[in-house]
């Protein structure tokens, strides 16, 4: 059958907005004998529309935007179109929502697939907003002479044969072969975590190999707040070999014909930190399209944390869009004005300096007095941060641009960080970026000629809040503790575990009780983008007031 695998990017409760983009798709594959359309998970809302589907008005809408499909359906006769949507459900009991999967052709719904497993770890809480699926509520349904399997995301990730099964008392794959499906359909919305991506290849393939059966995945691209939705979209042979294969990051509509493959070539698979570089662009730019911001402005302090946030939003908006600010203290080094200056150069962007000593002399002046016989301490060095947060958000402010935090996931995991001050902002770029990773990412930037400067690549790291000062004075070297905040973080290993892998238990101890000290900071961050496994933000729920005993 001759499938055409829309690949797009919605907008968050904008059902008007996904239907005309669903109206222009059908209208550029009208020219071409395709059978079906087929769009990804809970396309007329975007994925994933959180608490929106909780106000009876919105999914009014949402029931409102599923006729107006069925009549464009009217228009495009020869087409059939799959689509994800939230709908009303006739339960007493539970939430009363479905996320569906419908199946419509010349204006009549032919098909009506619920989710049954809902995902309710990390970033995932389908289970707050839907009601699974019947357990014998999956029905194959012939269609071209097909019978499809029709699934929705997660309904494909459970299989006892399979390495990393999420051991879910159903298996929706299983039921719909053992009704004979000759085609396997499942349309999705995954977010991207580095290396994912070989995951679902292996486990879609695995799927087509067991059950014999061509495996389709249609996926999301796009970010919506911290996600990334890489696409990606991909057509697995009977055999498990991939058929087809749509590029990553990018919208696309393939035309896929489940014995033969791809109309055109197969995407290649992406170097891991070209795909990090390329999930993080796209991450800036939606987030600053979807909610209304042409410019970013960037904080420079000659560090290698936000030269690389410099020339990820360059990447994303543009030299022309991107502002840089340098904000040199009394103890600020030559360099981190000279770094920052020439940073900006290489990128193309303004830079403005602007001094913050005399600022600081006046704050220092007003609190004589109250801090009369005590001694300086670390008040006094966030004073700087700050003063230079302020100073950003009066520039994104006056100038409507989006500030730019610039903290690592390192610095961010162990509070290394001053609230109201260096991490002011609207977005944080790097905040699921460990720090060693930082300097990989940049120099992988650099490979073919030099964006970021060499001295900021070569210096070592400093706050530069009090003289002499070096991260490495208060925090472990950062091979060290990114691979303890990688174990405990995003493996969830213990701490005897990790001091068994062969660091010091003192160490081990001081990183992870400082990881919960600094909880409360975290949660007054802004949204950063999502990358690992397990990032800060809306898939990691620790409290706050709270004790390891």
């Amino acid at each position: 059958m001759k499938i055409a695998v829309a690949q797009l990017n919605p907008i968050i409760g904008d059902v008007g907005g996904n239907i005309r983009r669903m109206e222009e798709t059908l209208v550029q594959l009208e020219p071409n004998p395709v059978s079906l359309v087929v769009f990804p998970e809970l396309f007329l809302t975007g994925y994933p529309p959180r608490d929106l589907v909780t106000f009876p008005w919105f999914i009014d809408r949402v029931e409102a935007g599923v006729r107006d499909v069925l009549e464009l359906s009217r228009r495009f006769p020869q087409f059939g179109i799959l689509f994800g949507a939230p709908r009303r459900n006739r339960r007493r009991m539970g939430k009363g929502l479905a996320n569906a999967a419908l199946l419509v052709r010349n204006g009549e719904l032919l098909h009506e697939q619920h989710k049954r497993l809902l995902p309710t770890y990390d970033v995932f809480d389908e289970r707050r907003y839907f009601d699974p699926a019947d357990p014998d509520g999956y029905r194959t349904v012939e269609f071209n002479g097909e019978r499809l399997g029709i699934s929705i995301c997660e309904d494909a990730w459970n299989d006892p044969e399979f390495e990393r099964t999420l051991n879910y008392e159903e298996n929706p794959i299983e039921q719909l072969a053992g009704q004979g499906a000759t085609l396997m359909l499942n349309i999705t919305a995954s977010p991207y975590t580095m290396h994912k991506e070989v995951d679902r290849f292996t486990r879609n393939g695995f799927h087509a190999r067991k059950w014999g059966t061509p495996f389709l995945a249609v996926c999301q691209v796009g970010a919506n707040d911290e996600l990334i939705f890489d696409g990606r979209s991909h057509l697995c042979r009977s055999d498990g070999s991939l058929a087809c294969r749509l590029p990553a990051y990018e919208e696309k509509v393939e035309l896929v014909d489940t014995s033969a493959g791809c109309a055109g070539e197969i995407a290649h698979e992406l170097p891991e930190l070209e795909s990090l570089r390329r999930a993080l662009v796209l991450g800036v730019r939606d987030y600053l399209r979807k909610c209304g911001f042409e410019r970013a402005v960037v904080g420079l302090s000659g560090g290698i944390d936000s030269a690389l946030t410099a020339v990820i939003a360059v990447d994303a908006l543009g030299p022309d869009r991107v502002r840089g600010v340098t904000m040199p203290s009394h103890i600020s080094s030559s360099g981190s004005v000279a770094d920052s200056l020439a940073l900006a150069e290489n990128l193309g962007i303004r830079c403005d300096q602007v001094p913050i000593a005399d600022i600081y002399d006046a704050f220092i002046d007003t609190l004589a007095r109250p801090f009369a016989g005590r001694e300086p301490d670390v008040t006094e060095e966030n004073l700087q941060a700050r003063i230079r947060g302020t100073i950003l958000m009066a520039y994104s402010n006056k100038f409507g641009a989006l500030l730019l935090t610039t903290g690592n996931k390192s610095e961010l995991a162990v509070g290394y960080c001053t609230l109201y001050g260096d991490m002011d902002g609207g977005l944080a770029v790097l905040s699921d970026v460990l720090k060693t990773n930082v300097y990989r990412l940049a120099r992988w930037y650099n490979r073919e000629r030099e964006l970021i400067p060499d001295a900021i690549l070569e210096k070592v790291p400093s706050a530069e809040l009090a003289p002499g000062q070096r991260d490495q004075d208060t925090l472990p070297e950062y091979a060290v503790l990114d691979a303890i905040l990688a174990a405990y973080l995003e493996q969830g290993v213990g701490l005897e575990e990790i001091a068994a892998r062969g660091h010091e238990r003192e160490t081990v101890d001081w990183v992870v009780r400082t990881v919960e000290k600094n909880e409360y900071k975290r949660w007054q961050a802004p949204p950063g983008l999502k990358i690992s496994r397990k990032a800060f933000g809306a898939g990691r729920r620790m409290p706050i007031a709270a004790r390891r005993s």
